[in-house]
C-alpha cells in the first residue's frame, strides 16, 4: 500500500504541524506559531504562503499599535483535508501493523 492517496501539500512535516496547530487553536498570529514550532520567520513563511495559496489556511493582517500583526486559521477545507489525510494515514499504518502481525 503506497502513499499516493497522502495529500503531498500536507505531507510535508512543517506544514502538518501549522495545520496541526491551527486545527487545536483557532487562530494564532504569526508570532505564535513560530514559538510554537520553534522554526525560523523565513521558513514559517515559505510555508504558509503555500498553505494559504491552497486554500488550507486563511491569513488576516492588521496593526496594533505600531506593529503590524499577521493571525491564521484553519479553512473549512483545510479541515477537510486534515481529516482526510489522518484517515488515510490511520489506514496505512492499520494495514501495516496487520502485515508484521
Amino acid at each position: 500500500m503506497g502513499t499516493g492517496e497522502l495529500d503531498r501539500m500536507l505531507h510535508e512535516p512543517m506544514r502538518l504541524c501549522i495545520v496541526h496547530a491551527l486545527s487545536v487553536n483557532s487562530v494564532l498570529t504569526f508570532s505564535e506559531l513560530k514559538q510554537l514550532l520553534e522554526t525560523t520567520d523565513g521558513n514559517l513563511s515559505v510555508h504558509v504562503r503555500k498553505l494559504e495559496q491552497a486554500g488550507y489556511i486563511s491569513c488576516s493582517m492588521s496593526v496594533r499599535g505600531p506593529l503590524p500583526r499577521t493571525r491564521y486559521c484553519l479553512t473549512p477545507r483545510g479541515k477537510r483535508v486534515l481529516e482526510k489525510y489522518l484517515d488515510r494515514l490511520e489506514a496505512i499504518l492499520r494495514s501495516a501493523r496487520t502485515a508484521c502481525s
